[in-house]
């Protein structure tokens, strides 16, 4: 079996200090007592070790050699602290004497656990349950070194410490990838080994020392729809286009240690990690601990559904908690939201999360957790907990917690876990104060803050058209859609000119007549891990599909329809009720197993729908039940794009616009030639419970999840070589060697100011990651077209950008390159282009930005409000690096954007509250020098920094490195080189 490192050197000035780990290895199998046996030829599993019984395990090996909290503290006073400790540290856990044995009902024990209770603290009685994993994280791993005894008190005392903002560290049990993140992620581990070797250290010190899963599910495109072989057909262009990239992450499985990855047309990874990767509660070597996890995606939250803890991280923060970095966080506040009642007849779980997102959004929840309580919970399915906390990022929390309770037990039994492993998880929650039990009466929990919502008050909506907070109730939808149309460009406008509103374009649609109009819906796609993990909304679905083929009604053949279930669960449930042979009838077939068009992988529309829109300025629209819907996003044609449950997405395939009032106009005209309207169509609570409690069974879980660790024929076919170094192919478009580690040395560059820098762009509000960084299609005429056609790339084999992510060349020439992106140095011109000051060129921000580099001239970004919002996206901080991006000046930022753009060495500042760019008269046409300290000691978390300009004009900003670690991290040029450095300062 491998063994990560167990002990290591760390080196100071002064003193060598041999480390120990201080908590136990991560899991050693699946859920509880489930193990993984195939064959041997598959290698979906890495296969780190066999036990006695020949199972497929995990490897071992959970802490770092390293401790990121011994490294970090760059205070002298923290430096002669670690000075004393050197020859004394602990290296046994200082809450020893409340290790605790767990039994079982009928003998024995499960294992042991550190008791909560047994501390005897009244405090932690009113803890939020998101914080009590936290706390018992702390305890846990607390050796009085890398976790004090002073960081488990900041914990306890959350009430009073919490406003303060204090720093604690926090290890997750395990990451979570995607491919579109995890490509990148696993080059720059393999980028580090390389750079370990220049450096004279051992490479294999770079393996993940927590378990990282990886599911392979971003890369599918809707190539084909609305065809029984969709499915196959998008598979196989799917290998055809991204081999190199899936040959380069088996290289991964076999050439890292405890990395599993889980091939292309298993699923979406968060209904993957809901359904199956989960574990709620480890049992490692006999110690039980509560699940936790980090993902590179955002929609991580998912998890949260099931009580575990978990929330998205930029890809390189990922990195770090893979090399055992324990990660530092500030303790968080916690927004109780206590839902009662229930929902009303034929409201959705759809409908909730999007009034949940308008509510938090404008309560302001962003770098807090959102923890839900309340009788109403009785009333929501574990599916319905899923779709709300999936949507975290959309109103900005870290997470949206649900604690473990009966239901959490029902769904676990339900998706397969043993019913030992669910007796284990329910006794070790109950002993250690985690489960909440709603039949035995509450005790109060302190929050930071509280909401309430009634769920009898919530009604049909959908968000749009570009926004997913932006929530319309559906009574009001043909209200809005036409002041969308009068407002001016902006989040609710698109100032359309009143005599063109009306306007009706006719077209050829393969030999039949066609029309559009402003509002014309042109994608209709059922998506995205939001709603697939649902089986009620899904069924739904399936219900209005079925009732509007019996009265007659069709969607148009120029909609593109498209099915992309979360998991292989949905076909079963599918199939067996019968519902998918409807839904085919209406053009939604299952176009694949993975997310498909809320991240931009729609796929072509049909030619003539394109010039259609395109000649004539038609504003079309698309409807998903994905969870997001930002400009660009779902695809470059739609402008108006709405999140709707899939039974609404069904609705409006079939009204074939968003320009209707669905209670007073007719949907269409029925077999009979009778109109049919919305109520028609649309099913009851009842009629859905009915065929979800006859549809979905726990053996469809089981062989769905047995099926995936075999592979499919072409994943199984892929060979690679048996290497730990990558052999990099320097005409590979896909997998390229990045420059961030080229030129370093052992030495820190130490922090670093800038003087007299050129503003590459000058932003508003709400920009996104998504702006900075697109995921969808490559534009033919953009620098990255130009690029891959330069090295015989053809049109039709560009992919995406989130499919090139592996390539800092094509992500170098994406960044900034959204079509939407509106620029003030371009006084609103929308594109991706900006103005290079000293000759007034107007050029696309690559070529801008190569032309500063070449003149020796750092560059910023000014901004407004929400910088860096939407996705957890690490290349949305490694592009401006690239670019030569030293600084970024905003209103606020996004909480993992702003961490990432630490972690790669770009310095994050915010204007003063009341100030922005605009208030301080800066045009961007300024030169910008921000003096920073060049001694890291000197600098602090949230510290005044002065911003000068060559006008004359200076104003003061707030530095935003909100932790020492991230001062350590941006004195040694980022979060990566100061890993490796610290790697090979151990031995």
């Amino acid at each position: 079996m491998y063994k990560a490192a167990s002990v290591g050197l760390f080196r100071t000035p002064a003193t060598l200090l041999r480390l120990k780990p201080s908590s136990p290895p991560p899991s050693s199998s699946l859920v509880g007592s489930r193990s993984i046996s195939f064959s041997r030829s598959c290698s979906v599993w890495q296969r780190s070790g066999v036990g006695s019984s020949g199972s497929w395990r995990y490897g071992s090996g959970w802490s770092s050699p390293i401790s990121l909290r011994a490294r970090i503290r760059s205070s002298a006073s923290v430096i002669e602290r670690f000075e004393r400790k050197m020859a004394t540290v602990a290296t046994e856990n200082a809450f020893k004497d409340i290790l605790t044995s767990l039994p079982k009902p009928g003998g024995g024990e499960y294992g042991k656990y550190y008791s909560l209770p047994a501390l005897n603290d009244p405090r932690i009685d009113s803890l939020p349950y998101s914080i009590r994993i936290l706390l018992e994280s702390a305890i846990r791993n607390c050796d009085n070194f890398q976790v004090t005894k002073n960081d488990v008190e900041k914990i306890i005392d959350w009430e009073n410490t919490s406003p303060k903002l204090v720093e604690i560290p926090f290890k997750p049990a395990r990451v979570l990838l995607q491919d579109f993140t995890g490509v990148p992620a696993v080059v720059d581990l393999a980028c580090m080994r390389d750079a370990m070797n220049k450096l004279g250290s051992d490479s294999n010190k770079i393996n993940p020392l927590v378990p990282v899963d990886l599911v392979i599910d971003h890369s599918v495109q809707v190539d084909v729809a609305r065809s029984e072989n969709a499915v196959q057909a998008n598979m196989e262009l799917e290998f055809k286009r991204n081999k190199e990239r899936f040959g380069f992450l088996k290289w991964g499985s076999t050439a890292f240690h405890n990395m599993l990855v889980v091939p292309p047309g298993s699923g979406i990874v968060h209904q993957v990690n809901l359904e199956y990767l989960g574990r709620v509660v480890f049992n490692t070597d006999g110690i039980l601990y509560p699940d936790s996890v980090v993902g590179t995606d955002s929609h991580t939250t998912m998890i949260d559904g099931l009580g575990v803890a978990g929330w998205g991280v930029g890809g390189i923060e990922a990195e770090a908690a893979m090399l055992g970095q324990p990660m530092s966080m500030v303790l968080p506040g916690v927004v109780g939201f206590k839902l009662s009642g229930q929902l009303r007849n034929g409201v959705t779980a759809t409908d909730l999360v999007l009034t949940v997102t308008q509510m938090l959004r404008k309560h302001g929840v962003v770098g807090k957790f959102v923890e839900f309580y309340g009788e109403g919970m009785g009333e929501l399915s574990l599916a319905d907990r899923a779709t709300i906390a999936n949507m975290s990022p959309e109103y900005g929390a870290t997470m949206g917690f649900f604690p473990v309770d009966h239901v959490t037990l029902q769904y676990l039994k339900l998706t397969g876990r043993s019913d030992e492993t669910i007796s284990m998880i329910e006794a070790y929650l109950r002993a250690n104060k985690m489960f909440v039990d709603y039949s035995e009466p509450q005790k109060e929990r302190a929050y930071s803050s509280y909401l309430e919502l009634e769920l009898a008050d919530v009604e049909p909506c959908v968000s749009g058209p570009k926004r997913p907070h932006d929530r319309v109730p559906l009574k009001e939808m043909k209200s809005d859609w036409h002041a969308c149309l009068d407002n001016k460009v902006g989040f609710k406008g698109f100032a359309v000119p009143k005599e063109s509103q009306e306007k009706i374009v006719k077209f050829d649609f393969h030999g039949q007549p066609a029309e559009i109009k402003h509002g014309s819906v042109v994608i209709a796609a059922i998506t995205s891990c939001t709603n697939t993990s649902n089986p009620s909304v899904m069924l739904g679905a399936g219900l209005v599909a079925k009732k509007a083929c019996e009265l007659g009604l069709q969607v148009k053949p120029w909609v593109k329809t498209s099915l992309a279930p979360g998991s292989g669960v949905v076909t079963k449930y599918f199939l067996k009720s019968g519902l998918q042979e409807f839904l085919n009838k209406q053009g939604f077939h299952i176009v694949g197993f993975g997310c498909t068009t809320c991240i931009g992988n729609s796929g072509d529309l049909d030619e003539s729908v394109s010039a259609a829109i395109s000649d004539n300025d038609i504003i079309a629209a698309a409807v998903l039940s994905g969870n997001r819907n930002f400009e660009g996003r779902v695809h470059p044609l739609t402008r108006a794009n709405y999140l709707a449950s899939p039974p609404l997405v069904v609705a409006y395939a079939l009204a074939g616009t968003v320009d209707i009032d669905f209670e007073k106009e007719p949907i269409g005209v029925g077999k009979d030639g009778k109109n049919i309207y919305f109520k028609d169509i649309w099913p009851s609570t009842e009629e859905i419970a009915e065929v979800v409690q006859s549809s979905v069974l726990p053996d469809m879980f089981k062989s769905t999840y047995e099926a995936i660790t075999k592979g499919n024929p072409m994943w199984n076919q892929l060979t690679v070589p048996a290497t730990t170094l990558y052999s990099w192919d320097p005409k590979s478009t896909y997998i390229h060697e990045p420059p961030y580690f080229k030129d370093m040395t052992m030495a820190p560059p130490g922090p670093h100011g800038v003087k007299d820098a050129y503003c590459l762009l000058n932003f508003g509000d709400s920009i996104t990651t998504d702006h900075i960084s697109p995921a969808g299609s490559i534009h033919k005429d953009s620098p990255a077209a130009k690029y891959l056609m330069e090295r015989g790339v053809d049109r039709r084999d560009f992919n995406s950008y989130g499919s090139r992510r592996g390539n800092d060349e094509v992500m170098a020439r994406g960044t900034f390159a959204n079509i939407r992106i509106v620029n003030k140095l371009l006084k609103g011109e929308v594109g991706p282009k900006t103005l290079h000051i000293p000759t007034g060129e107007k050029l696309y921000v690559f070529d801008a930005a190569m032309k500063y580099k070449a003149d020796g001239h750092d560059t910023i970004v000014l901004a407004g409000a929400e910088y860096g919002s939407g996705s957890s996206r690490d290349w949305a901080a490694k592009g401006p690096m690239l670019l030569g991006v030293k600084a970024v000046i905003a209103k606020s930022f996004e909480r993992i954007h702003r961490s990432n753009l630490v972690g790669m060495g770009i310095i994050p500042l915010c204007f003063k509250p009341g100030e922005d760019a605009d208030s301080l008269g800066l045009t961007g046409h300024e030169r910008y020098t921000i003096d920073l300290p060049s001694n890291v000691s000197e600098i602090r978390p949230g510290q005044d920094i002065a911003v000068v300009t060559d006008t004359g004009k200076s104003f003061t900003c707030t530095a935003r490195f909100d932790t020492e670690v991230e001062l350590a991290y941006f004195n040694h040029g980022g979060i990566l080189p100061f890993v490796i450095r610290n790697l090979i300062n151990s031995s």
